[in-house]
């Protein structure tokens, strides 16, 4: 075992309730979850913990806001497994999605910037030959399905006309810009309601404030997240430590 486990410091479950601002159910949760070594107990069968156990519920709850809950969990759970590699490789997973936003938010801007103020509003020539891109074309380059660009059409951030022949959804350059730009956004974590009044401002020729108002916001969230994962590892690392 540890070396904090051998010496002769005892915690009650409150003391690392209070001490972490949580409840003594919670500090019970996490341990029943793997997320903290597993307790002692005295001879009537109370629990008791450590010093590493404060030092394992600091980890965790500082690998919360860079990683999210249950990658955080997970994270805990294998080093409390003794599978240390299994641990790094989820935090190289979480370092992974970070990167792929920061692209994805790179991608919005360059969207953004072949977003002409003065012609956002004006009908987009239609394609050449098909006279636009249909829905299974369009949702095959997005990577989503068909029932997402439905769905999409109904809170009005794509407005695809009818074949008059077919009855068809026909998408115009215009739609698949505005497709484009709102599948980037959710990926960014933005939710349909905040999309819309940004592709509505973009259509309508009066300037993109609002939309690189959210921008800003998307790259302050994602430094915050760079900074707390940064945090969580160092704690971490303190726990690796003291289990020794």
């Amino acid at each position: 075992m540890a070396r904090n486990l051998q010496s002769g410091m005892r915690l009650r479950p409150i003391d690392l309730a209070r001490r972490h601002g949580l409840s003594t159910q919670a500090v019970r949760n996490y341990e029943e979850a793997g997320i903290l070594p597993a307790a002692g107990r005295t001879a009537h069968g109370y629990r008791t913990y450590t010093p590493l156990h404060a030092r394992a519920l600091t980890a965790f709850l500082a690998l919360v806001p860079g990683h999210g809950h249950q990658p955080a969990a997970s994270i805990m759970r294998a080093v409390n497994r003794n599978e240390v590699d299994e641990a790094f490789d989820l935090i190289d997973e979480g370092h992974a999605r970070l990167l792929d936003d920061r692209r994805t938010l790179q991608a919005v801007e360059g969207a953004l910037g072949n977003l002409a103020p003065t012609t956002a509003s004006e009908p987009a020539a239609p394609a050449a030959g098909t006279g636009g891109t249909f829905i299974g074309t369009l949702a095959g380059e997005l990577g989503i399905r068909p029932a997402t660009l439905r769905k999409w059409e109904r809170v009005g951030l794509v407005r695809p006309r009818r074949d008059p022949l077919t009855g068809y959804r026909v998408y115009d350059a215009a739609d698949v810009r505005d497709a484009r730009l709102a599948h980037q956004l959710r990926r960014g974590g933005y939710l349909l309601e905040q999309i819309a009044p940004l592709i509505a401002q973009v259509r309508s020729a009066g300037g993109l404030e609002p939309l690189e108002g959210a921008l800003r916001d998307w790259h302050g969230r994602l430094s915050a997240r760079g900074r707390a994962m940064l945090t969580g590892a160092g704690e971490l690392d303190a726990y690796l430590r003291e289990r020794g």
